[in-house]
C-alpha cells in the first residue's frame, strides 16, 4: 500500500535521521532545504568565482597604470602643441631676422627706397623701384599665360581624356614641377630665347605691326621680360593644374548630372556647372602659382637681362627682387649695401605673404559665396 501511495502521489518518502533532518528514498540529506548549506560547497563555489573572475588588481598597480596614461597624454600633448608652435615661431623669426638687418636702409631711405629707381652702390645711393617692378610683371605675364593653358590641361584630363591616355598625361604635366630651375634656364637660353629674337619678337613688331604699342616696341633683345614671363610661365604650369584637375575631380557627380537632365550640352555643364563649384580651389591653385612666380631666381636671372631700369617693352631687359639679390648678395661692398639688399628681400617677402593672405581670402570669400 505504501509503496503504491508513493508512486500515486508522485512524492518521495522521507526517512528520519539521526542528526534531526531527513533522507529521502534516494539516501540524500534535505537539510539544505531548510535554509542550511554545506560549508564545504560555500568554499568551493566561492574559489570557483574567484578563479573565473581572475586575480584583482591591487590599488597601487592600477594607481601607476592611470598615472603612466596620464604623463603619456600629457607628453603627447605637449608635443604635438609645440610642433604645431614651430611654424608661425619660425615665420616670426624670419621676419625679424630680415627686418633688422633692412631697417639701416629703409630708415636712410624711407619710402624713396620703394619709389627710386637709382641703384649705385659706390654713391651709396638704392632704389627698388625697377626690381619691384620687374617681379610685378613677369608674375603678371606668366599667371596670364599659365592660367589658361593649365585649366585646360585640368579639364581635358578630368572630363574628356581616355582612362589609357589620362595618367600618362598627367604625369607628364606634374615632371615639369620636378625639374630644377636651373634646367628651365638653360633651356631658355639655348632654346627660348632665339626663338623670341628670330620669330616671335620679329612678328609681333613687324608682321603684326603692333610695335606702335610701348609694351611691343624697341628692339628685340632675346633676354628681356617676355622671356622670363613665358619661362614662370611653364614653371607655374602644373602646380595650376594639379590643384585644378584634383578640385574638378572631387565635383559631384550629381552636379554634372543634374545640367545634363536639364539638357545642357557638354560645354555648357563644364562652364555653367563644374567651374562655378571648383572655382574656389581654382583660385587657389592659382594663387599657389603665383607664389612659385614671385619667388623664382636662377631661371629668371638667366633670362630677363638684369638691367635695373623701368621699360614699358616686354621685349626690353628688365630686373626682379629675387634676381637681384642673387646677383649682388655676394659682392655686396658695404654695411649699406648689404642692408639694401635685405630691405629688398624684406619687400619680396611682405609680398610673398600678402599674395598667401589674399589668396586666403579670395577662397573663404569664393566658398562662402556658394
Amino acid at each position: 500500500m505504501g509503496s503504491a501511495r508513493w508512486r500515486a502521489d508522485g512524492a518521495k518518502p522521507r526517512l528520519r535521521t539521526a542528526t534531526g533532518g531527513s533522507r529521502d528514498a534516494t539516501g540524500l540529506d534535505t537539510r539544505h532545504d531548510q535554509g542550511r548549506r554545506d560549508p564545504v560547497t560555500e568554499v568551493l563555489a566561492r574559489d570557483a568565482a574567484h578563479e573565473a573572475a581572475g586575480p584583482a588588481p591591487t590599488r597601487s598597480s592600477r594607481s601607476w597604470t592611470e598615472i603612466g596614461s596620464e604623463i603619456g597624454d600629457r607628453v603627447y600633448s605637449w608635443s604635438i602643441t609645440g610642433f604645431a608652435s614651430l611654424v608661425p615661431i619660425l615665420v616670426l623669426l624670419i621676419f625679424v631676422a630680415v627686418g633688422v638687418a633692412a631697417w639701416p636702409a629703409l630708415r636712410l631711405f624711407g619710402v624713396s627706397f620703394l619709389t627710386s629707381s637709382d641703384w649705385d652702390p659706390v654713391a651709396g645711393h638704392f632704389g627698388a623701384a625697377p626690381a619691384i617692378y620687374g617681379t610685378i610683371v613677369s608674375s603678371m605675364l606668366a599667371l596670364l599665360v599659365a592660367t589658361p593653358l593649365a585649366l585646360g590641361v585640368a579639364v581635358f584630363l578630368s572630363e574628356f581624356a581616355p582612362v589609357w591616355l589620362r595618367q600618362p598625361v598627367a604625369f607628364a604635366v606634374d615632371l615639369l614641377a620636378a625639374v630644377p630651375s636651373v634646367i628651365y634656364g638653360l633651356w631658355g637660353i639655348f632654346v627660348l630665347i632665339p626663338i623670341l629674337r628670330e620669330y616671335v619678337m620679329p612678328f609681333l613688331r613687324d608682321t603684326l605691326h603692333l610695335g606702335v604699342l610701348p609694351l611691343f616696341s624697341g628692339p628685340a633683345y632675346g633676354s628681356s621680360m617676355l622671356a622670363a614671363g613665358l619661362i614662370l610661365a611653364i614653371m607655374c604650369l602644373p602646380y595650376i593644374s594639379a590643384v585644378t584637375r584634383e578640385v574638378l575631380l572631387a565635383v559631384p557627380r550629381s552636379q554634372r548630372e543634374a545640367a545634363l537632365a536639364l539638357g545642357a550640352t557638354r560645354w555648357e555643364v563644364i562652364r555653367d556647372a563644374v567651374i562655378p563649384y571648383a572655382r574656389s580651389g581654382i583660385i587657389g591653385g592659382v594663387m599657389l602659382g603665383l607664389g612659385r612666380a614671385l619667388g623664382e631666381t636662377m631661371a629668371v636671372t638667366m633670362l630677363i637681362g638684369n638691367r635695373h631700369e623701368i621699360a614699358a617693352s616686354l621685349f626690353a631687359p628688365g630686373y626682379t627682387m629675387a634676381s637681384l639679390i642673387a646677383n649682388e648678395f655676394s659682392e655686396a661692398t658695404g654695411d649699406l649695401h648689404l642692408s639694401a639688399l635685405m630691405a629688398v628681400g624684406f619687400v619680396l617677402l611682405l609680398v610673398t605673404f600678402a599674395v598667401n593672405a589674399l589668396a586666403r581670402w579670395l577662397v573663404w570669400q569664393t566658398a562662402r559665396e556658394r
